[in-house]
């Protein structure tokens, strides 16, 4: 999506739903089970570090093996650019251009509406606190 980044959800005045965005209708499909390969060790540590960041990263949920096969592609050009002595900014232009594809950064992800979000801390229940204090209590627990 060309244009300006958009802003977070929670720095609308009102959510994106309730502004009667054109909200196009969208082809589903299934996902399918995923295995995101190793890193090359020939890589420069720059490539190998992106792709570890790649596998680690939020935006990691929506990869299909395609995606991981066209970031492998783009980690073996960016170490070929990396290791190479002659570099071109039109080829980074483009290695980062085709980044953007995969949603690597935080701007490329809020304008096609994706945002990740800090995990929810797991609640423990009243009840399991109590008991765990009354065992605390009675000396129960180390």
């Amino acid at each position: 999506m060309p244009g300006p980044v958009p802003n977070r959800e929670a720095d609308l005045a009102r959510p994106r739903e309730r502004k009667g965005a054109d909200i196009q209708s969208v082809t589903k499909g299934v996902a399918r089970e995923v295995k995101a390969p190793n890193a090359d060790r020939s890589w420069h540590p720059i490539a190998k570090r992106l792709w570890d960041a790649l596998k680690t990263s939020g935006q990691a949920d929506f990869y299909q093996n395609s995606d991981w096969a066209f970031a492998y592609s783009l980690c073996e050009d960016l170490s070929y650019y990396k290791s190479s002595g002659k570099r071109s900014g039109q080829m980074l232009q483009t290695i980062y251009s085709a980044f953007e594809r995969l949603l690597v950064a935080e701007g490329d992800r809020r304008r096609v509406r994706i945002e990740l979000h800090e995990p929810q801390p797991k609640e423990q229940s009243a009840a399991v606190l109590a008991i765990a204090d009354y065992k605390k209590d009675l000396g129960l627990e180390a």
